[in-house]
């Protein structure tokens, strides 16, 4: 569906605007995040995990209320087996083992737990999982921009790379202000960390497609404005854009609407990071490449059709 057919909007002219609301913002959300903090989950943390089955049907949100009237805030619960089996972690703190096994004897009585296994997750296992988890991220990038590097060129590949720095502090800033706004519950776990990568992957894809038509564009009109080429280009792809991200939204809202507290962390920070990933793509990946070869490298734009040529003194 060609929602913008022959579109002529002025993305890149209006660069300069948009730069400056990504840098307030990246700046707002890290001092956020620094000040507030993030909450780490029980993966980081270490905890207690117990395996627990009730001989009688029990529903999973009855579960995550006694917890939390408990001060068990954060415990992470879900069905696992068979039918009225579930796999309760809850963050370490002095005594937390008695204290659980007390609650599922006394709270849930009539339904007749049994605790099928208890496993302790210690702090050095979560810290080794934080750290992996990290380089992962770490990893990720330095491959995009190799890769991005290889398949353009570099200045290309630093634009993507600026663009999923970009997305990933908006995301986590957003994770962190609802988080301690009790607007949502979303401690640092290993499925927001998949989310994240997740968001890199679909940012880097968008991007590609941006480049693409402009490596595209660079041959076909040689010797045109390169600005004037990248709006072009991007104007080109929109619909594209479009029709992909909304697509993604019409089944990111639904899961973070419905999909229940297991699903919560992972979908809203995908459903963040899809939107900063579609802005970054148009606003800053490209916006940003214009930029490096001007004030950097000292190209003259009206002069560029593929080759760098050096600005006139």
């Amino acid at each position: 569906m060609q929602f913008f057919k022959d579109s002529r909007i002025n993305f890149v002219g209006k660069r300069h605007i948009f730069f400056f609301v990504s840098a307030t913002m990246v700046i707002v959300g890290f001092l956020a995040s620094i000040l507030m903090g993030p909450e780490l989950g029980i993966d980081f943390t270490g905890g207690v995990e117990i395996a627990v089955d009730f001989h009688k049907p029990i529903k999973i949100e009855k579960i995550r209320k006694v917890f939390l009237d408990k001060g068990l805030s954060g415990s992470e619960i879900k069905s696992f087996g068979q039918d009225n089996q579930f796999l309760i972690r809850v963050k370490e703190a002095p005594n937390v083992r008695p204290v659980l096994e007390k609650i599922l004897k006394t709270e849930f009585k009539t339904y007749s737990p049994t605790i099928l296994k208890i496993d302790q997750i210690g702090p050095k296992i979560g810290k080794e999982i934080a750290l992996e988890a990290l380089g992962a991220i770490i990893l990720s990038i330095i491959a995009i921009l190799l890769y991005l590097a290889f398949r353009f060129e570099f200045t290309f590949g630093l634009g993507a790379v600026i663009a999923l720095l970009h997305d990933v502090f908006i995301t986590f800033s957003f994770i962190v202000i609802f988080h301690h706004l009790n607007i949502l519950d979303l401690q640092i776990n290993q499925s927001i960390v998949a989310a994240l990568l997740t968001v890199l992957g679909y940012s880097v894809n968008d991007t590609v497609i941006i480049f693409d038509r402009i490596r595209e564009n660079k041959e076909r009109y040689k010797g045109v404005d390169f600005i004037k080429m990248v709006n072009q280009s991007v104007n080109e792809t929109l619909t594209r854009t479009v029709n992909t991200v909304g697509t993604l939204l019409l089944a990111l809202i639904p899961l973070l609407i419905w999909g229940g507290p297991v699903l919560k962390g992972f979908s809203f920070t995908l459903l963040i990071g899809v939107i900063s990933g579609t802005y970054s793509s148009i606003y800053i990946a490209s916006s940003f490449v214009i930029w490096y070869l001007q004030k950097v490298k000292k190209v003259d734009m009206r002069e560029f059709d593929g080759e760098e040529v050096p600005a006139k003194a």
